[in-house]
């Protein structure tokens, strides 16, 4: 059964999103939207969708779509959610679902009174090296008993992936460090017990930190440092090294090498090498087979929780 999904926001992540669901047998792009109709007229073109929408209440109206996947700013996604499972549409979610806690506990309740698939896009639970690193935890192999993770860019101004300007303002806590909030408590299947966070000063214009440090402890007594920066120069992204009891690890976006700097050959743990195709992949799976999928909107709530505990204490 095809699927008729719309992309909606088509900036880096959109862009992503439409490149992977090229790569989805099963995934129909029916229609696109974004904030300028100029803009989703032109990739609806480029695409092949039907048709490009400015106006999101009147993408939602439309009886033959299915699912919508949302990479717009993060200040519409709670509203954006809400919407489109009130239309019984399905719905993913980039990451943040929201900018509280309280907004995203209401998209959870949402989800379960309407019974429809949502999912937050925690694109590192697919991605193949942390999928490996999972299989080996959960075979009993491999216990984790530190990550250290540093998310870093150079973000000064108010740009995106791809270094064009953008409508709303980035952040570390709510986006980036969810991210690996989100992957410790997956990987080591343990709830997080305890969470402390610094942060440095506020950027004059941004209006945020720009520099984040975040000490994590789960319940088994695995602990993660994060250490997260708009302000490096070089190089950029996201790097995991996991230490554990039977070897250290270190993931480098798609990459995997021992801690003595072996290579491990990832390229056979799922369909694909892309963990934003895996994810939609996931996601259209999920509704075909009416069923719960990693990542749910459920699933993911303790990470919020936790991250509503850290921004607390910076704002204290």
């Amino acid at each position: 059964m095809s699927l008729n999904v719309a992309v909606v926001g088509l900036g880096a992540f959109g862009t992503k999103h439409l490149e992977a669901l090229a790569n989805i047998p099963d995934a129909n792009v029916l229609y696109v939207a974004h904030s300028k109709q100029e803009k989703a007229d032109q990739v609806a073109a480029e695409v092949g969708a039907r048709r490009g929408f400015a106006d999101y209440d009147e993408l939602l109206a439309q009886d033959d779509l299915d699912a919508v996947i949302l990479a717009t700013p993060t200040h519409l996604h709670h509203e954006q959610t809400i919407a489109a499972l009130r239309a019984g549409k399905h719905v993913e979610v980039e990451i943040p679902m929201g900018d509280s806690l309280a907004q995203i506990e209401e998209i959870v309740t949402m989800q379960r009174q309407t019974g429809l698939v949502a999912m937050a896009g925690h694109t590192r639970r697919f991605n193949p090296s942390h999928q490996y690193l999972h299989r080996k935890v959960q075979a009993g192999e491999f216990a984790i008993q530190q990550m250290d993770v540093q998310t870093y860019f150079f973000r000064r101004t108010n740009t995106n992936a791809l270094g064009q300007p953008r409508s709303w303002t980035d952040h570390l806590l709510w986006h980036h460090a969810a991210h690996t909030v989100d992957l410790f408590a997956y990987q080591t299947g343990q709830k997080i017990v305890q969470a402390n966070a610094i942060q440095g000063p506020k950027h004059p214009e941004l209006g945020i930190a720009t520099d984040m440090s975040i000490q994590l402890k789960a319940e088994g007594g695995a602990i993660c440092t994060l250490s997260l920066s708009f302000n490096n120069d070089g190089p950029f992204g996201s790097f995991f090294r996991y230490i554990g009891d039977t070897g250290t690890y270190i993931a480098r976006y798609d990459d995997l090498v021992t801690g003595k700097d072996e290579i491990i050959d990832v390229s056979k743990v799922d369909v694909s090498m892309n963990g934003i195709e895996l994810q939609d992949r996931e996601f259209v799976s999920a509704i075909q087979e009416r069923r719960e999928p990693n990542s749910s909107v459920a699933q993911v709530l303790p990470c919020y929780v936790v991250l509503d505990q850290l921004q607390r204490q910076l704002d204290f």
